[in-house]
């Protein structure tokens, strides 16, 4: 959620880079826009409510031009409505300083009445602006900002990436820290920036500082300094961020969501060329992760996630207890941390996320560790504090992923967890190197596949059965088996993207409640692959026309096509690998259904692409 951008230059205005910064992480989602910049020995802002096109044309005159520092944000609201006077940045009672915030301050209340009480006025409803008061208050006491800010931290209670721009005696000081969301770092020559998404930062450096919890830093120009939060100096090596420039532009694509539902025969390729080994029918993993010691180790799989890539956790249970034989549990991040969980001895807590800050998820796997689970992640971010806090890893080079609405991720969690799966059941010998060299060709034959699926005779299918039902009353996905988290996702990119409402239940419920909404204009998109469970799925089907309702199957499985009213084929493939054949066509009705609504797809109304607070 929220982007953060900051500047700090030996000289030129910073004006240009701050809102080519906030345009890079829009992706992110928000409801509002801010720049602070420091000239003539004052904070200066601008911010508006809505895109950042409203911004940009407070901004056109330009009259805050010819400062060498600031800092800008897009806000996603959590404390307050989206209004020009609490989107960030926030300032104090004067215009010396001024704070913008990703996170959530909990006991922001409580310090809001005792600074009221004390003559502070406020001018926002939003938790950061008692920071920027804190802040003040401390530089008023004589603390130079690090120290203030520091100092103003320590009375906070929360999950924050916080930046501070400020006036002094020898010119504008620019200090940032974290507690929780993202936020990096990168210095040249000309100057120092920071983000809370390293995209922001890649137009200047490829050398790029993490921050961790517990960091406070203070950037001149061509230098950073770090400290904990006592104020020792810590240091904080930097990473090569290697990165396509293709990868965060759109190209010949209208928008990000599509060319990025086209890279996935690529991702797909880039998951898993390098961990084959053909000979042994098996895979093997960076660093070691799941080696045969740890796997046998195993005595119960426990996956934590959050939306999509929960859907994605849906598929490993299938695949770890299909090929491993290993028992799993999949939980909501967000309600296993508050369930009082209990584990068996010799768990592993799986999280799977594509950014890997993902609140609800670090804190459920944290609490899993404190239970004396040990802990695993598959995450598309090495960088991220998902990764750096996992015993093991396997990471799925999906790129960077900038719809809202995650395709390329989502289909890269899956075929990481396929390799895992496969590697688990190598391990503990339920199967033999003959199968595994049968369930890695499968794998392997599985990016053609994907490629026949961006084919332009069934895109065109695709978009045709869009047309027809675009206006429609609503829809229900249906799928059975390890289909069942396909019928999830597909119900849950329609709503994510075109607003419009869509249910996914597993196809064997449907008697037990949900036929009730059965009625004409009510579209049911059945999948259906070849299989011991398609015969349980038309029957389904047959059940949903005798209502009046209209199906459309996606899938394998020619019997169910030929009762269905409309229908898009996929190619056949193993049990274990239909869902990423099946989810590639969901994801392109989504998307076409939202085209034709003129919705704004790469941002989806009051969706965040990470979202970073509770």
């Amino acid at each position: 959620m929220c982007g953060i951008v900051g500047t700090i230059r030996v000289e030129g205005s910073v004006v240009k880079g701050l809102i080519e910064g906030l345009r890079v992480l829009e992706y992110r989602g928000y409801d509002s826009s801010g720049i602070a910049v420091a000239r003539n020995g004052a904070v200066e802002l601008e911010k508006r409510a809505g895109r950042l096109a409203r911004l940009e044309e407070a901004l056109a005159d330009g009259h805050l031009e010819g400062a060498r520092a600031g800092i800008g944000h897009t806000r996603w609201a959590t404390h307050g409505a989206p209004t020009d006077a609490n989107a960030h940045p926030h300032t104090g009672s004067d215009d010396r300083l001024a704070i913008v915030h990703n996170g959530i301050f909990e006991n922001w209340l409580e310090l809001k009445h005792e600074l009221e009480g004390e003559g502070v006025r406020f001018s926002s409803d939003t938790d950061t602006e008692v920071l920027a008061h804190l802040v003040e208050r401390r530089r008023a006491e004589g603390d130079d900002l690090p120290s203030a800010v520091r100092a103003s931290l320590a009375r906070i209670r929360g999950y924050y990436a916080v930046a501070v721009l400020s006036t002094g005696a020898n010119g504008p000081e620019l200090v940032c820290a974290r507690q929780g969301p993202p936020l990096a770092i990168c210095t040249t020559d000309e100057g120092a920036y920071l983000a809370s998404d390293v995209l922001g930062l890649l137009p200047y450096s490829r050398d790029i500082v993490f921050l961790r919890d517990g960091d406070v830093a203070e950037l001149t120009p061509g230098a950073v300094r770090i400290t904990t939060k006592s104020g020792a100096p810590v240091e904080r090596a930097p990473e090569r961020f290697e990165a396509d420039s293709e990868a965060v532009s759109k190209g010949d694509f209208e928008h990000f969501m599509l060319k990025e539902i086209h890279e996935q025969p690529e991702v797909i390729a880039r998951t898993t060329v390098d961990r084959i080994r053909a000979d042994a029918g098996d895979f093997v993993f960076e660093g070691g992760a799941f080696d045969d010691d740890f796997a046998r180790s195993i005595a119960r799989v426990q996956i934590i996630a959050c939306g999509t890539a929960l859907h994605a956790g849906w598929i490993a249970r299938y695949m770890i207890e299909g090929l491993a034989g290993i028992p799993v549990d999949v939980d909501f991040a967000s309600e296993f941390r508050y369930r009082n969980p209990r584990l068996v001895p010799d768990t592993v807590a799986l999280a799977i996320s594509q950014s890997g800050e993902t609140a609800d998820t670090l804190a459920a796997v944290r609490l899993a560790r404190e239970l004396g689970a040990s802990t695993a992640a598959i995450c598309n971010m090495a960088s991220s504090t998902q990764v750096r806090e996992a015993d093991q890893v396997v990471l799925t080079h999906a790129g960077p992923e900038v719809g809202v609405a995650s395709t390329k991720a989502f289909v890269a969690q899956v075929v990481a967890a396929y390799t895992i799966a496969v590697r688990l059941g190598r391990a503990r010998g339920t199967i033999d190197r003959e199968r595994g060299q049968v369930l890695i060709a499968e794998l392997e034959a599985l990016r053609a596949q994907v490629q026949t699926l961006l084919a332009e005779r069934v895109t065109g299918r695709v978009l045709e059965v869009a047309r027809r039902y675009h206006e429609a009353k609503g829809f229900m996905f249906l799928g059975r088996g390890i289909n069942f988290p396909v019928a999830l996702e597909g119900a849950l990119k329609l709503k994510e993207i075109s607003y419009m409402h869509a249910e996914g239940y597993p196809a064997g419920e449907m008697k037990h409640g949900p036929i009730a909404l059965i009625e004409p204009g009510m579209i049911v998109v059945a999948v259906s692959s070849r299989g011991p469970l398609a015969e349980k799925v038309r029957a389904n089907i047959e059940q949903v026309k005798a209502r009046g309702g209209v199906v459309v199957s996606v899938g394998s499985d020619a019997g169910s096509h030929a009762i269905s009213d409309m229908s898009i084929e996929v190619p056949e493939t193993s049990e274990w690998l239909s869902p990423i054949l099946n989810t590639v066509p969901l994801q392109l009705l989504a998307y076409d259904i939202a085209h034709l609504r003129g919705c704004d797809i790469d941002k989806p109304r009051n969706l965040a692409k990470s979202v970073t607070v509770e």
